[in-house]
């Protein structure tokens, strides 16, 4: 399997599966080799929803108005969507050439004749580089930005939270543990540069697509179009000792925002770290912000008044391995955003916080089999909550 495939589908695979397959179905093609792979799941989500709380940016799902009452069920994708990814590389001119175009169908339908869930195309890039001076990259793919942080989210082989989604289908994804310990890495435009690997320590720098500032407490774009583009970057350091293996990773991202009420920066910076050893897998993660938001970059970062609002929160989780090869883990986080200096906005979220207690099972060499209980809790800035008890069994075959 590619690189950037590897990272964004198989990623969470290797960490939580050591039968994991590393390769795709490889086609030799001329001066190219052609790299057809990707995954499919789908999963039965069962969501029981105790409060009607009015939060602005809550990922807890609401209890429904209708007969519906506190439950529903919906059989979807999970937090990674079924993906079908063709990856070409060749090496010209004493330069490494790959390009990579991907598909990612969604797997639900919420009503008759809808023909299921909404499609995507999460990329479509070009990279051209040497071992011994690094790589550029041009195109949409995986933001740098959270990235390490949600490649070691357990819940990237099942469901964690619906989120914005809610129980009843019609979406391409769930949320995982997105808004609750870290930020969503979104696939976006981007040039960036990644340095050879340096005994262990890799960098990668680059302007990234800017994006307009939305308030989900407002229904509404705070700053629209953009002057300058974002900018981000992440230092990592991958170890090795004796039976002891493991990552550390900080990383920073920022844009000016610009609009009829906004002319700030928005900035935000995380550090991270995951160690294995003796069948265990711990990582930790933590983010700060100012102006960035909350769930996404740019969500609800800014007051109506312009001035922005501060954010941060991480995640601690554990897996371990049986000797059955099946990972057991349990993951805990949170993500706060305060109100901006003299604002008074009580139905804004204050905090999303989620635990998710998983089993993950290699039924096969690329099939797995998953299951997940996943309490969400949702908070406002007046101090009314909402909470939500989802339970998700499935299963995800990667290619």
């Amino acid at each position: 399997m590619n690189k950037n495939i590897k990272l964004a589908v198989a990623g969470a695979v290797l960490a939580l599966s050591a039968t994991a397959a590393n390769a795709g179905i490889v086609i030799p093609a001329g001066d190219w080799t052609v790299d057809i792979n990707g995954n499919v799941n789908a999963f039965y989500i069962h969501n029981n929803s105790s409060d009607s709380s009015t939060i602005d940016g809550g990922l807890a799902n609401k209890k429904a108005t209708t007969s519906a009452g506190s439950n529903a069920s919906s059989i979807n994708t999970g937090l990674l969507p079924s993906w079908l990814g063709v990856t070409g590389k060749t090496r010209q001119n004493d330069l490494d050439v790959e390009f990579t175009i991907s598909l990612q169908p969604g797997a639900s339908s919420k009503n008759s004749l809808a023909g299921g869930g909404g499609n995507e195309n999460r990329q479509a890039y070009v990279s051209f580089g040497d071992k011994s001076w690094g790589t550029i990259l041009l195109g949409k793919n995986l933001g740098q930005f959270g990235r390490d942080a949600i490649l070691n989210d357990m819940t990237l082989l099942g469901v964690g939270s619906q989120g914005a989604v809610g129980a009843q289908g019609g979406t391409t994804t769930t949320l995982g543990r997105i808004g609750t310990g870290f930020m969503y890495a979104d696939f976006q435009g981007q040039i960036n540069y990644t340095t050879p690997n340096m005994s262990g320590f890799e960098a990668t720098v680059g302007i990234v697509q800017p994006i307009a500032s939305n308030n989900l407490g407002t229904g509404g774009t705070v700053s629209g179009n953009q002057k300058s583009p974002a900018y981000e970057g992440v230092v990592r350091y991958s170890f090795a000792a004796n039976d002891v293996t493991g990552k550390l990773w900080a990383e920073a991202k920022g844009q000016k925002a610009y609009g009829a009420i906004v002319n700030d920066d928005a900035w935000v910076a995380g550090i991270g770290a995951n160690v294995k050893a003796a069948g265990f897998d711990l990582t930790g993660y933590y983010y700060n912000g100012e102006g960035a938001g909350t769930t996404a970059f740019l969500m609800d970062g800014f007051s109506t008044t312009g001035k922005r609002r501060d954010s941060d929160g991480g995640y601690v989780q554990a897996l371990y391995s049986l000797p059955t090869k099946t990972k057991v883990g349990v993951s805990w986080g949170e993500s706060n955003l305060d109100l901006a200096s003299g604002e008074t906005n009580g139905t804004l979220v204050k905090s999303n916080e989620m635990l998710t207690i998983g089993a993950y099972h290699p039924l096969t060499k690329h099939l797995n089999l998953v299951a997940e209980y996943s309490r969400v809790e949702s908070e406002n800035q007046a101090g009314a909550t909402n909470k939500s008890d989802i339970f998700d069994a499935g299963a995800i075959l990667f290619f």
